[in-house]
Formats: C-alpha cells, structure tokens, sequence
C-alpha cells in the first residue's frame, strides 16, 4: 500500500463540450488563416497569400491544440498542469494568488490565479463559470481539498482565499440560491467592459470579511 495523496481533476470532463470546443476551434482556425491569407495575398500576390496562410494556421492550430490538451489536477498540495508536458505548482509556496474574473461574451468565470515564482510557474484554476441565472461550480470536495491547501500558504496570504472557499462551501450547505453564494457575487460585482478584471489578496480579503 502506498500513501500517495488522491488526485482530483480540477476540470469538467464533458466530452460533447470538449467536441463542440474542438470544431469551433478548428473553423476559427480556418477562417483567421484564410482571412490573413487573403489580405497578403492582395498586397504580395498567390505565394505570399498561401505562405501567411499557412503560419496562420499553424500558429492557431497550436494554441487551439494547447488548450484542448489543458487538463489540471490536485494532488494534495500540489497542482499538477498538463499541456504539452506536466508542470507542478505547490500552493502552499506560492509567492502571489489573485482572483480572476474573466467576462467573454457574456459568460463570466471566477478563477484562481497563482504564481509560484519561478519561470512559467503559473496556473489559472476556474472556480465557477456563469451565464446569465444559471452556471457550473467546482465540486466540493475539490473546493475542499483547494482551501485545506491554501490554508497553509503564508507567501501570499492564502489564508484569505481559504476563507472564500469555505465560505462557498457554507453557502452551499445552506442551501443558498446562485446569488447569494459568494462566488457568484464576485463574479457578478466585476464591472462590465473589462474582459479580465484581477482581485488582488486586499480587495478579497475586504470582500470576505463581508461575509457572514
């Protein structure tokens, strides 16, 4: 027997998602290249269109392949990120966390962002995803486990993110309605125009200390 901690996804595995994801991707893909393509091909003719195309489309393609590829985990307290490889960010020694609320299209999503310090040592980890009334939130026991780990950073404060979490959690067990859960209010307080607004460790502490 070995007393290895469990690992818990921290993604939503919808595999028609995924597959909707994918075609979307692939026609953006197509449709930038060939619109790069066309606008070269009238100022340095056939050859120069095709070339731009072509880099286009890979380039695209690539990062379009990176994020399908993008699946994240909890291993106690370490956060394992797999693109292309596998890189690991312990929570409780990273150096900086802020709250990230991202507004595309009218879908609003509430992560976590850490930074552990090191070169290309971050992660961005989605909480919850909102839409209009309705949404999809972590787990429990992923929030759980996520605020147990969290708890013991003292870097970057993580205490404070803790206290959101459990807070969630709370709210949850009370049974709670969407807008009244914490999350939820932070997404929707984020003011609108902006498609990335950052809460740094102060403005979330003030938040929480709102809370009941």
């Amino acid at each position: 027997m070995t007393n290895e901690p469990e690992r818990l996804p921290l993604y939503h595995d919808d595999p028609a998602l995924s597959r909707r994801r994918a075609w979307s991707g692939m026609i953006g893909v197509l449709v930038f290249a060939a619109a790069f393509g066309g606008i070269a091909g009238l100022i340095g003719g056939r050859v120069a269109g095709l070339v731009t195309a072509a880099v286009a489309g890979l380039a695209l393609l690539y990062v379009v392949l990176f994020n399908l590829r993008r699946r994240l985990w909890l291993e106690g307290t370490v956060v394992l990120v797999r693109t292309w490889g596998v890189r690991r960010i312990d929570l409780v020694t990273a150096e900086r966390i802020d709250l990230l609320v991202t507004d595309i299209r009218g879908t609003r999503t509430v992560a976590l962002l850490i930074n552990a310090g090191q070169r290309r040592k971050t992660v961005k980890i989605d909480l919850a995803l909102y839409a209009g009334t309705g949404g999809r939130e972590l787990g429990i026991l992923q929030l759980r486990r996520l605020a147990d780990a969290l708890v013991n950073n003292v870097e970057a404060n993580g205490l404070v993110f803790s206290e959101l979490l459990v807070a969630q959690l709370k709210s949850e067990a009370r049974g709670d309605g969407l807008g009244d859960r914490p999350l939820y209010r932070l997404a929707s307080a984020a003011p609108s125009g902006k498609i990335a607004q950052r809460f740094t460790m102060e403005a979330v502490s003030r938040f929480v200390a709102t809370l009941d």
